[in-house]
C-alpha cells in the first residue's frame, strides 16, 4: 500500500536540496513555485514516515506479544493508530485542485423572475459579503448594474484572502462549489396577493488569474469604450469611460463601468477577462485529461438549479448532495460554513471512491 508515495519522497528530497541552494532564490517566481510544491508535499511525507514507522512498531509488538501477553494491548493501540494514519494519508493523496489557494472573482446575475430575481441577486451578494467578513476575507465590488428596485441585474466581486492560507482554506477552495443556478421561493415585496413566486439568479465563480497565469496577446483584444449607464457619479452618462474588452479568439467578453476613469475600468475589465480565460483553459485541460469536474451552470435556467432558498419554510437545500437545513435566515446572514463543508465532504468522498 502507498508504494507510489516513494516517488513523492524522492521529489520532496530533491526540492529540499534545490531550496537550500541560494542561487535558486534569485528567481523569485521560480522559488515561490518550488516552495509551494514543497509545502504541499511536506504533510504527505511526514504522515507517510509516521505510517511506515508504525508498521515496523507493529511487527515488533507482534513478535513480543507471542511471548508476553502484556504486549497484546499495546499492539491493538498501535494498530488503531496506523488505521487512523492510513485514512489521513489517503485523504492527503487525493489530487489537489491547483487553484485552491487562489482568490476568486464571483459574479451574480439576475435571471428568470424579473425584479424579484434582481432583488434575490442582491440577497446573494449580501450573503457572500457577510460570509467573507466572517472568515476574514477582503471583498471589492468590481462592477455592478443595479435594478430599479434596489437589487442587481449583474454584479462582480473580487474576494481575496488576507495573507497565506492553510491548505483547503483558500477562497477558491471554499467558494468553488457556489457556481450554478440558485433558486428562491418566497412572496415578493411586489406581490399584493401573498402568492409564493419562484425566481432564480446565477452565480459564477472563477479563480482570479495573475498575469503570469495566462498570456494574452494584445492583438487578440478588441476594446470598445462607451458611456456608463445607471447610478453613479457625475462622469456617468457624460464621458466614454465604460470599457468592454472582447477576446477575439474565444469570444469571451468582459466589461466594467463602475470606475470614474477609462483606464481604471480597463484594468478591472482585464482582471475579469484573465480570470474567465484561465477558467476556460483549465476546463479544457481537464476535459483532455478526462478529469470529471463538477461544471458550473452558465445559463440562469430554473430547471438547472443547484440550490433552493425556501423562505416560507426557512429551508435551504443543495440538490447536488441532498443537503437540507432549516436555518435559511442565518445562511443569508453569512453562516455558510455548514453548506460549503457538506459540498467539500461530498466531493472528497467521491474522489476517494474514484481512487
Amino acid at each position: 500500500m502507498f508504494e507510489a508515495v516513494e516517488e513523492l519522497v524522492a521529489e520532496h528530497a530533491e526540492l529540499e536540496k534545490k531550496l537550500a541552494d541560494p542561487s535558486v532564490h534569485a528567481d523569485q517566481a521560480g522559488a515561490r513555485k518550488l516552495n509551494k510544491r514543497y509545502a504541499e508535499l511536506t504533510p504527505i511525507i511526514t504522515t507517510y514516515r509516521s505510517w511506515k514507522q508504525l508498521g515496523d512498531d507493529i511487527d515488533t509488538a507482534r513478535e513480543l506479544a507471542a511471548d508476553d501477553p502484556d504486549f497484546a494491548a499495546e499492539l491493538k493501540d498501535l494498530e488503531r493508530q496506523r488505521e487512523e494514519l492510513t485514512e489521513k494519508l489517503r485523504l492527503l493523496l487525493i489530487p489537489r485542485d491547483p487553484s485552491d489557494d487562489k482568490d476568486v472573482i464571483l459574479e451574480i446575475k439576475a435571471g428568470a423572475g424579473g425584479d424579484e430575481s434582481a432583488l434575490f441577486a442582491g440577497d446573494l451578494l449580501r450573503m457572500y459579503l457577510r460570509y467573507a467578513e466572517r472568515v476574514g476575507w477582503k471583498t471589492e465590488i468590481i462592477d455592478a448594474t443595479e435594478s430599479e428596485l434596489g437589487g442587481y441585474k449583474d454584479v462582480q466581486v473580487a474576494v481575496k484572502s488576507r495573507g497565506p492560507v492553510e491548505p483547503g482554506q483558500g477562497v477558491w477552495a471554499r467558494l468553488k462549489y457556489e457556481g450554478g443556478v440558485h433558486r428562491v421561493q418566497r412572496v415578493p415585496a411586489t406581490e399584493s396577493q401573498g402568492r409564493i413566486h419562484t425566481s432564480a439568479a446565477g452565480v459564477l465563480v472563477t479563480p482570479e488569474a495573475e498575469e503570469v497565469d495566462i498570456e494574452i496577446n494584445p492583438n487578440d483584444l478588441r476594446i470598445d469604450v462607451y458611456r456608463s449607464s445607471g447610478p453613479g457619479g457625475q462622469s456617468v452618462n457624460t464621458t466614454d469611460s465604460a470599457v468592454r474588452i472582447t477576446h477575439i479568439p474565444t469570444g469571451v467578453v468582459a466589461s466594467c463601468q463602475n470606475e470614474k476613469s477609462q483606464l481604471q475600468n480597463k484594468e478591472q475589465a482585464m482582471r475579469i477577462l484573465r480570470s474567465r480565460l484561465l477558467a476556460m483553459a483549465q476546463e479544457e485541460a481537464e476535459r483532455e485529461a478526462a478529469d470529471a469536474r463538477r461544471s458550473q451552470v452558465r445559463t440562469v435556467d430554473r430547471s438547472e438549479k443547484i440550490r433552493t432558498y425556501n423562505f416560507p419554510e426557512n429551508r435551504i437545500s443543495d440538490h447536488r448532495i441532498g443537503f437540507k437545513a432549516y436555518n435559511l435566515d442565518q445562511v443569508l446572514d453569512g453562516d455558510l460554513d455548514a453548506v460549503i463543508q457538506a459540498c467539500i465532504d461530498a466531493d472528497t468522498a467521491a474522489k476517494l471512491a474514484a481512487a
